[in-house]
């Protein structure tokens, strides 16, 4: 949902106060620098964590319960850790033992993503409502989300946020602003109109300073996900009457409008292509080609997702493999929204391979119900609180993520 950017360029727009995508997300195609920070044992992925450390490692906890692999205490420890005393989390704290300060720059996507982590691994009721409680603070008043505090809404934030709250238990319609706004009403704002306006059903990153809206292909994928008021690991949707993109501005119709772009993205070419800033070449964008095959899957069943998952399973491999274990999470969770077998990805085992990058899962089996209930606690959080789409009505969640600045083709 694409995470769709240097590390380095993640952490120099997030200073000036620019919103960006966790670098994970933010482009997982570029390797991060060398680590200016010790690796801490209970963290996956060996590249630096400055900017990307509880992204990464809360998507690897989340795409780790889908496939019913027990994380180790240890990685689930470091995430808690990393926590605020006010309920947020920053991109990552070296020094978890010292309290954050003005200067901690806790963010909504860090945030919204441990929420999500950490209601799936269940056992952890107090830090998710901490985290929740500081996302509602967090809320602007279009009822949406940035990055930062203060930073103007965008549809990849507010959708990873949504993900969170319904993730906890939450009823998203009833998250509102002092406006009386939803993310759903932020998410309605982004969409193009399908008649009468280029690229129809698509969402956007954030209005140009003219307050123009311009399609970005991964803040579609996120705002298919928002809309559907689901988190990171949807599950397969049922095929719609019509792929007909149709002006309506209900999340049922949101959702279906922006999968329609997608679906039309991926038709010419099986997969999506970026333009990094300041070059004029193009290349296959992975990250977010994972994201929108789920988006699509989770919203319209597998009909148009077959072929570019099978792009994915024949050119994704090097990409994850370099990339480290947000990749490899993307991919499970395109695996599992379309049916598929993450274990046998074009002859790679993404969850042997997500595993690797980390600490040795507790368990490889999938936990049974009364397992997962003794993990909770009585009255416990459940892994995904579902939400009918008629509930959510007006409602909107992005997919994994925050947007790129990539120019999407």
């Amino acid at each position: 949902m694409n995470i769709r950017r240097s590390a380095a360029l993640v952490a120099a727009t997030a200073v000036i106060g620019m919103a960006t995508a966790p670098a994970a997300l933010a482009d997982a195609s570029a390797p991060s620098a060398s680590p200016s920070v010790a690796i801490p044992s209970g963290l996956y992925g060996k590249t630096d964590p400055t900017y990307d450390g509880v992204w990464r490692q809360s998507i690897a906890l989340v795409a780790q319960d889908t496939v019913g692999v027990k994380p180790a205490d240890k990685a689930v420890d470091w995430l808690t850790g990393q926590q605020c005393t006010n309920g947020g989390f920053a991109a990552f704290r070296a020094e978890p033992g010292k309290e954050c300060d003005k200067k901690t720059l806790v963010d909504s996507n860090s945030t919204a993503a441990a929420v999500q982590a950490l209601v799936a691994v269940g056992g952890r009721e107090g830090e998710v409502t901490r985290g929740v409680d500081w996302l509602k603070k967090a809320q602007n008043g279009d009822g949406g989300w940035g990055y930062n505090v203060g930073m103007d809404s965008d549809a990849n934030s507010t959708a990873v946020v949504i993900g969170a709250l319904v993730a906890a238990g939450e009823k998203p319609a009833d998250v509102k602003s002092g406006r009386g706004k939803t993310g759903q009403d932020a998410l309605a704002a982004l969409a193009l109109p399908c008649s009468g306006a280029k690229d129809g059903g698509a969402l956007a990153y954030q209005p140009d300073k003219k307050g123009k809206l311009a399609a970005n292909a991964d803040a579609t994928a996120a705002g298919v996900l928002g809309a559907l008021g689901t988190g990171m690991a949807p599950g397969k949707g049922k095929a719609p009457d019509s792929y007909v993109c149709k002006d309506g501005r209900t999340a049922g119709d949101l959702a279906h409008n922006a999968a329609v772009y997608l679906q039309g993205q991926l038709s010419t070419r099986l997969y999506l292509k970026a333009v990094t800033p300041g070059s004029t070449k193009s290349q296959p964008d992975y990250g977010n080609t994972a994201d929108a095959v789920t988006s699509i899957a989770a919203a319209e069943g597998v009909k148009y997702t077959k072929d570019p998952y099978a792009w994915l399973e024949k050119n994704a491999g090097d990409w994850a493999e370099q990339s480290g274990p947000a990749a490899y999470a993307q991919l499970i969770f395109a695996a599992h929204a379309t049916g598929n077998d993450p274990r046998d990805f074009g002859g790679t085992d993404l969850v042997k391979a997500l595993n690797a990058t980390g600490p040795a899962p507790s368990s490889t089996k999938a936990a049974t119900a009364d397992e997962k209930k003794k993990d909770d606690g009585d009255g416990g959080i459940s892994v995904w609180y579902v939400v009918a789409v008629a509930a959510v009505a007006g409602i909107g969640i992005g997919f994994l993520f925050s947007g790129r600045k990539k120019q999407q083709l």
